[in-house]
């Protein structure tokens, strides 16, 4: 009899044990999370009262491909609009929050007897929330409307960011086992180089080519790609050093700037939560009991500092970024939790064995416990506002008042300050991508033509190559911000102004004759003079030629196109200054207007707004918020007049303030009541009717029948059957009809 490969008979007591532990966690209104996690625990060696899994290592390269395709569905969830969009508010409180949250972690490391390099990747765990079980509270609770929660998830949008960044940051720590800055730095910058430059040609190239093959892309040819593409630029990432983790959130994050990217986030999601379960059950497999009761005590000490110190920092971070203390301490208290990237972390310095054993499952069970005490916290931060709101000193909260009205306001930036901001942007950028076309090209291709082709002629088809790559980023570097009405403003407000002006195209005329010349001394080997000479020539030949001025223009239309996606300008949108977006900046940056801010909501089909205009509904006079626009799936009604009607699954953005869009969530979620049918009326059937000459149907149409509530599928007439009749059929004596409906209405007829 053939046997069960041990993969296989592991992978059913897992999925069979985290089956049954999640149906009961999600009985008791936990998180599935924990429910993997206890799964883990229980399929694990450690526990004996179920069978156990026999090869751990199978499941430890499942649960890795379970990192892989979690970080991917991150990384779709991400996008960089969403980075962009989150604002200064959700940078500074981050920073703050890791920060302080690092050195809390390293020094309670330091303190309870863990290592240097095991603090250090605790303290990282420590400043880490976790995104799924925010949304998940806010969801439950009903939150996702309110001010704070949309700070909250920009915090976690960036902290996403910030986890990738780390653990490069740690990877290199553990590799040098010292803290070496330049090796640091070089190893931020690389990183660094690599976003900047894959983000570029994926956002350049992804969605073009998912546009151009839209026709094509069935939801089984899309979840290969996606998940082809994803393993690709894991490959990518860890040939360039960097661990496959990052790879799968940067190709996620690329994705999701396509237009396919919710349908990708649907379908790659049963992917996801397979292997993401296979990697929260081997955390949990990871855990010994035994070692928990022995580290109750720094456990208990952790999950008291992860509780205290994310309600500080975080609220703390909050306030500096110019936000009012009741929202400051809202989104301190809703991100006491240690989240999925921890876990990850935690990975990562257990799989480079510098890592205290004990440490995986201490901050396990910290995480669980501090999921546990999430909607909790999230509750208590009312109390805690007002506590804070009696007892602070009244000068302290006058001086809070004048800085977070203060610190909202627009600042108007010098000429300067703009330019060199917009010139440095562009320049550095384009430098990017120029430098890492460069290397691929000089890694992979040149030695591959140099085999083929040799000599001079293989040289000049190398540069030929390179110059027909490159030609139009270093025009963009040369001209780029030149002709801005900031440069055209100083250039005529100051005669003094010109020299420095000038000195600025000379510095980056000289940049790109610095790429050139390293080129041609490369292939040519030639002196650096002579290729010096060479390359003002080549720039001389880029700066004057329209086809490359054109192709330059072509490539930043189609980037910008491919980056806004489906972004209202202000000519689509009948807004000023951007549509939604902007009205959203200019509520944040307005005090008087700061209590006020927008929430979308989904009209549900059973809506009792549904087919009503806007001027006939009590959206304004009862709830005091406005309608500023409906999305009708890709068509958008930007403030609509009282003419405008709501239909099912229109998603509608209005404003107002948190207790004012809180109650017409409430109705929104309402129920209409309807009396509940009769089983007897509610049950559909088939049944059959036989008509002789008393039928008071024979010799009639079925129009001129009335047969109203019952629905004539066939009609069975000397030995042939008609299908569908019209409703001009005439019925006759011997017929028998195939009805369709409800019990009562069959019998009715009958």
């Amino acid at each position: 009899m053939e046997e069960v490969a041990p993969l296989i008979s592991d992978l059913a007591v897992i999925l069979i044990i985290a089956g049954v532990v999640t149906v009961v966690f999600k009985w008791l209104k936990q998180p599935v999370i924990l429910g993997y996690i206890v799964a883990g625990i229980l399929a694990g060696p450690s526990v004996s009262l179920f069978p156990t899994v026999s090869d751990t290592v199978d499941i430890k390269t499942w649960a890795d491909i379970g990192v892989i395709f979690l970080l991917f569905a991150m990384g779709l969830d991400f996008s960089f609009k969403k980075l962009m969009n989150v604002g200064m508010t959700a940078v500074v409180a981050t920073i703050t929050i890791v920060c302080g949250m690092m050195f809390t972690g390293y020094s309670a490391g330091v303190a309870m007897g863990f290592s240097h390099m095991s603090s250090l990747f605790l303290g990282g765990m420590l400043s880490m929330s976790s995104t799924a079980i925010v949304f998940k509270a806010f969801n439950d609770m009903g939150l996702l409307q309110q001010k704070f929660a949309g700070i909250v998830l920009g915090i976690l949008v960036v902290e996403d960011l910030m986890a990738v960044v780390m653990m490069v940051m740690l990877s290199t720590l553990a590799a040098s086992q010292q803290f070496e800055g330049m090796a640091m730095l070089q190893s931020v910058l690389k990183l660094g180089a690599f976003l900047v430059f894959w983000s570029v040609l994926g956002i350049y190239l992804m969605p073009t080519l998912l546009k151009k093959m839209h026709r094509y892309l069935t939801d089984e040819i899309l979840l290969i790609a996606s998940l082809g593409l994803c393993l690709g630029m894991v490959m990518v990432a860890t040939k360039a050093g960097f661990s496959s983790s990052l790879g799968a959130f940067v190709m996620g994050s690329l994705l999701a700037e396509t237009t396919e990217s919710a349908k990708i986030e649907r379908i790659v999601q049963p992917v996801k939560d397979l292997f993401a379960a296979i990697f929260f059950v081997s955390v949990g497999m990871m855990i010994d009991p035994a070692v928990i009761a022995q580290y109750i005590v720094p456990i208990l000490v952790l999950v008291v500092l992860v509780l205290a110190g994310q309600v500080i920092f975080g609220s703390l971070g909050v306030v500096l970024s110019g936000q009012p203390l009741k929202v400051a301490v809202q989104a301190g208290f809703s991100l006491t939790q240690v989240g999925e990237f921890s876990f990850i972390i935690a990975s990562l310095g257990t799989s480079l064995k510098v890592t205290d054993d004990c440490l995986y499952p201490v901050i396990v069970a910290v995480s669980v416990v501090t999921i546990f005490l999430t909607p909790y916290m999230m509750r208590l931060s009312g109390p805690a506002h007002s506590f804070l709101d009696r007892h602070l000193p009244a000068m302290l909260k006058e001086y809070m008042e004048r800085y977070t009205s203060g610190t909202t306001t627009i600042r108007h930036q010098s000429t300067w300050h703009k330019l060199l901001k917009s010139m440095l942007l562009s320049v550095v950028l384009y430098s990017v991508i120029c430098t890492f076309f460069i290397t691929l090209f000089f890694t992979y291709a040149e030695p591959f033509i140099m085999e083929h082709v040799p000599g001079l002629w293989g040289s000049l088809l190398c540069f030929g190559i390179l110059f027909a790559v490159l030609s139009p980023f270093l025009w963009a570097i040369i001209v780029k911000g030149n002709h801005s009405p900031e440069f055209r403003k100083l250039w005529t407000d100051n005669l003094f102004n010109r020299g420095s002006l000038v000195s600025l195209i000379l510095i980056k005329i000289l940049l790109c004759m610095a790429f050139i010349t390293g080129i041609i001394v490369r292939l040519f080997n030639v002196a650096s003079g002579l290729g010096l000479v060479l390359a003002a020539v080549v720039v001389a030949v880029i700066l004057f030629s329209k086809y490359i001025h054109k192709r330059s223009h072509a490539i930043e239309a189609q980037f910008l196109a491919n980056f806004e996606g489906n972004v209202n300008t202000p000519q689509q949108s009948g807004m000023p200054e951007g549509g939604v977006k902007a009205v959203s900046t200019a509520l944040q940056d307005n005090a008087p207007l700061r209590d006020l801010h927008m929430a979308e909501f989904s009209i549900s089909p059973e809506c009792s707004y549904v087919g009503q205009m806007l001027k006939d509904t009590d959206i304004r006079s009862n709830y005091q918020i406005n309608v500023i626009s409906i999305q009708r799936g890709e068509r958008h009604i930007n403030i609509p007049d009282g003419r405008s009607s709501l239909y099912p699954y229109d998603q509608i953005t209005v404003v107002g303030t948190d207790e004012q869009l809180a109650k017409f969530r409430k109705v929104l979620d309402e129920k209409p009541f309807r009396q509940s049918d009769k089983t007897g009326q509610s049950i559909m059937k088939i049944d059959r009717l036989a008509l002789d000459s008393s039928s008071r149907m024979t010799g009639h149409t079925i129009r001129e029948a009335g047969v109203t509530d019952c629905i004539i599928l066939g009609i069975s007439r000397s030995g042939s059957d008609l299908m569908n009749p019209s409703p001009e059929t005439v019925l006759t004596e011997g017929d028998t009809l195939w009805l369709v409906g409800t019990e009562d209405a069959i019998r009715k007829l009958e």
